[in-house]
């Protein structure tokens, strides 16, 4: 004698999509090793034909982390200067900790159904 467990419904398109946008804004984290931009690019490019919230959302995270990228590597370079490197040093951290925290901000909205824009960005994904 067997019993059936009831099966949950299936997640629905829309929370399957909410949740693609969620992970692209998380992809942030990883801003402290230079890759917080994969995860979003990984997401946009599958989506971007869809033009579902997912690749928007992907798309505004992809152009954060771009901006997080340029501003990492303009702090390396500083840091490689002996008399003003400990500005580089903390500017790396700042960019670090804003983009550890924004990323998390924007994955909580997008989570609860809402879309986030970064207070600065670059458009440089359309």
């Amino acid at each position: 004698m067997s019993y059936e467990h009831p099966q949950s419904p299936p997640p629905s398109s829309a929370d399957q999509v909410r949740t693609l946008g969620m992970l692209a804004h998380l992809g942030g984290i990883l801003a402290y090793f230079y890759a917080g931009w994969v995860a979003a690019l990984v997401i946009w490019l599958v989506n971007r034909e869809k033009r579902n919230v997912a690749a928007e959302e992907a798309r505004v995270a992809l152009n954060f982390q771009l901006t997080v990228l340029i501003a990492l590597i303009v702090c390396a370079i500083v840091r490689s200067i002996p008399v003003i490197g400990f500005v580089g040093w903390l500017g790396f951290i700042a960019v670090s900790l804003i983009s550890l925290v924004l990323s998390v901000l924007a994955a909580v909205a997008v989570q609860r159904g809402g879309s986030y824009r970064y207070p600065f960005s670059l458009e440089l994904v359309r």
